[in-house]
């Protein structure tokens, strides 16, 4: 068993093609779940921003 990788919000958003924002906004959501911190930094596991990206995109936008 190998254990996963945690990356900080920016170099996780970096992997991701996001901005860092979108990733905040997707845990102040309750999409992602940090794994962990580092100091004052949030830390995910990448498997995790990546299906929060994969679920964001399936989800078809609203106006208004």
């Amino acid at each position: 068993m190998t254990a996963a990788t945690l990356l900080t919000g920016a170099l996780a958003a970096d992997e991701a093609g996001v901005t860092p924002a979108t990733i905040r906004k997707w845990v102040q959501l309750g999409r992602l779940t940090p794994a962990g911190r580092q100091g004052r930094a949030q830390l995910f596991r990448l498997e995790d921003v990546f299906a929060a990206e994969r679920a964001a995109r399936r989800k078809p936008r609203t106006a208004g």
